[in-house]
């Protein structure tokens, strides 16, 4: 039985675009640009974000830095 991402620490693109407030390609284009850190799982290549990786990004970082705000797509 495969466990689910948030029981291990891990999070989707989709997960951490939804605590940000931002679109999910907003998040891969961080991730990209190395503004956010993820893990590739997989054949596939998914991504997985650590939870306390996103803990600490939004501690350090209440704004986004120029680059990452020129990417910036919210979702109202």
């Amino acid at each position: 039985m495969a466990r689910r991402n948030g029981s291990n620490g891990l999070l989707t693109a989709r997960q951490v675009a939804r605590l940000l407030n931002v679109h999910v390609n907003t998040v891969r284009r961080w991730n990209d640009r190395g503004i956010l850190k993820a893990y590739r799982i997989g054949p596939r290549g998914d991504r997985r974000f650590s939870k306390v990786d996103i803990d600490m990004f939004l501690v350090g970082n209440t704004e986004p830095s120029q680059d990452a705000e020129a990417d910036l797509v919210l979702v109202s």
